[in-house]
């Protein structure tokens, strides 16, 4: 990936962080997003700038529709006038019982897991020329569903499988690809492996443990690299066989 540029919303922790780290370790500069924590922004770049590639953490929130596409063209001024990478990694989870959600939930987890991507990736579409990589983080949910819940939350990440399915005929007489990564149980901040819920967690997966971020970063780095220009529209698994 020497010499191109990529960027991760939602990169300032977890997932993010990681895939921000394994773009630059592997030659690309990268700007990141993120909302509140602007020292582990910071914290993050520091390590991408480490590897010797360039980083910038620039604070935009997903679900502000203004927010969500104009951070594309702040990334794209920083990194030069050009993006090459898009991770649409950035999203939020209300879970609870189906009776409990409110209106409000709905609008705000929508924009910010649905809308947002769907802005996001429509302006970096905008920007990128052949070669270019949309890459969605979805969750291990669309492909089953372990208990209730999730509803909410599994209903916004179900979306992004068909705008990705979308975006690959769309963008693919371009040269563009688009693929989404379901990551399973993986061990954050966000769901800790020794968390209160982690035992259920970690009985529903084959290999029997959670994930960590970089085991999903290496994915959303291949699709994200040369070696995957044939592989768009596709649903990728990290998830420890959450699904089997």
């Amino acid at each position: 990936m020497n010499g191109r540029t990529a960027l991760v919303t939602g990169g300032s922790r977890g997932i993010g962080a990681a895939t921000a780290l394994r773009l630059a370790q592997q030659g690309a500069d990268v700007a990141l997003t993120y909302v509140r924590d602007e020292e582990a922004a910071r914290e993050v770049v520091r390590k991408v700038e480490a590897t010797g590639r360039r980083g910038f953490a620039l604070r935009a929130d997903a679900g502000e529709a203004g927010e969500a596409a104009e951070v594309v063209e702040r990334a794209a001024r920083a990194l030069g006038g050009r993006l090459d990478v898009l991770v649409n990694n950035a999203g939020i989870g209300v879970l609870g019982p189906l009776e409990n959600l409110t209106a409000a939930d709905v609008d705000r987890v929508l924009a910010v897991n649905v809308r947002g991507v769907f802005l996001t990736s429509q302006a970096a579409a905008a920007r990128m020329g052949r070669g270019g990589r949309i890459v969605t983080i979805g969750t291990c949910m669309t492909r089953r569903v372990p208990g209730p819940g999730g509803t909410l939350y599994t209903m916004s990440k179900a979306a992004l499988v068909g705008l990705n399915r979308a975006l690959a005929r769309e963008l693919g007489a371009r040269g563009i690809t688009a693929n989404i990564v379901h990551p399973g149980p993986v061990d954050t901040d966000m769901n800790p492996a020794d968390g209160p819920y982690a035992d259920g967690q970690r009985a529903l997966t084959a290999l029997g443990r959670f994930g960590v971020p970089d085991e999903v970063a290496a994915m959303v780095a291949y699709l994200a690299g040369e070696d995957a220009a044939y592989v768009t529209g596709g649903e990728f698994s990290v998830d420890g066989g959450h699904a089997a």
